[in-house]
């Protein structure tokens, strides 16, 4: 099974409202993360970043000023994940995947259908509804440290959630070939000639 583990920074909560300022990703094939295989770029935002939001992610408005279009960026990634893989994002369902198919209905841009899954549905499935499920304290249990990892920067957070979902995957199965989790349905930019 193919994965591609992802995750977004944003100007704020809501995708009808809010802008993509990142993207960054990992492939992971047969349970490995691929370190080659790493898609990353800021996303340049038609209106400024709000301060809480530079202070959280670290990401300025200097760093995305000349950083491509939401429509490039957006059609990089879709040519990263390729045809048949699943998407993964911790909160995705919520959040990360409501981002993309807003961003592309926002800016014109066709879309496909893709499999997608919550990396909370992992978590969920383990340890059912002790502790919570936020990122945090997934990687406390499965324990992957965030230390020298800027969290709530993109590049820093697929790194930690690759590591997290390859631990609980494994708990759950030995097999990377079938999925232990319910999948959903996502869109992404639909691909030129496909």
């Amino acid at each position: 099974m193919n994965l591609i583990i992802f995750d977004l920074e944003t100007t704020g909560l809501l995708p009808s409202q809010h802008e993509i300022i990142q993207i960054a990703a990992v492939k992971v094939k047969d349970g490995r993360w691929d370190e080659g295989e790493y898609f990353d770029s800021y996303v340049r935002p038609e209106n400024r970043i709000p301060s809480f939001i530079t202070k959280l992610t670290g990401i300025s408005q200097a760093q995305v000023a000349d950083a491509p279009s939401p429509v490039e960026v957006l059609t990089r990634f879709s040519q990263f994940v390729g045809q048949d893989a699943t998407l993964i994002a911790h909160n995705g369902l919520r959040f990360d995947m409501r981002f993309i198919a807003e961003n592309c209905k926002r800016h014109g841009i066709p879309v496909r259908e893709t499999s997608a899954l919550d990396s909370r549905a992992f978590s969920r499935k383990i340890w059912g509804g002790r502790g919570g499920h936020g990122l945090d304290a997934v990687l406390g249990r499965v324990g992957v440290s965030s230390k020298g990892v800027r969290r709530h920067d993109a590049r820093g957070d697929v790194q930690l959630l690759a590591q997290a979902v390859q631990y609980m995957w494994e708990r759950l199965t030995p097999s990377f070939s079938n999925c232990p989790v319910e999948l959903s349905v996502g869109v992404i930019p639909a691909l030129e000639g496909a």
